[in-house]
């Protein structure tokens, strides 16, 4: 997995805000749970230990996913992209096609997306579909739920 990861100096602010926290505050207290598991003595029977492992391995994986998404990170200068197309950081309106309603979406990358205010990761099956299109452009978009017919109504920059 080579791909750069698109986002906002936000974006990658707030990932590497969560990163230290999970390594400098929640790892620690792990590990002072897993020490007091281990000095009750016979671990093989001992489900508070099992329990403090497992949280510690779920939470080192989490740690791995976030590094990872930093180390690919592209941070992008909006200021510089295209304005009469669809691209990183625009809000778009859209028609649905198949309801007659409409539907804004803003897309961000990593540490941004907000699936409830409609901040959707342009990483994701939609923003993809969405991404180059410009005012007008009839898409259909195959998402995991089938396909999302869109008009583009709408650009808007809010830099």
């Amino acid at each position: 997995m080579s791909d750069r990861v698109p986002m906002t100096r936000t974006g990658f602010d707030k990932l590497k805000a969560e990163l230290n926290d999970m390594e400098n505050e929640q790892m620690p207290v792990i590990e002072k749970r897993i020490a007091a598991a281990r000095a009750e003595g016979d671990l093989s029977e001992n489900a508070e230990y099992h329990g403090a492992r497992e949280s510690q391995g779920m939470l080192q994986a989490k740690i791995n996913l976030l590094r990872d998404k930093l180390a690919r990170a592209d941070i992008v200068d909006t200021s510089r992209l295209p304005k009469d197309q669809v691209v990183f950081g625009v809000t778009v309106k859209v028609k649905d096609l198949d309801f007659g309603d409409s539907e804004e979406f803003t897309l961000v990358g990593a540490g941004d997306e907000d699936y409830d205010i409609g901040r959707i990761l342009i990483t994701s099956p939609l923003g993809q579909g969405l991404l180059g299109k410009k005012v007008g452009d009839k898409v259909e978009i195959e998402v995991p739920a089938g396909t999302n017919r869109f008009e583009i109504l709408d650009l808007r920059f809010d830099d």
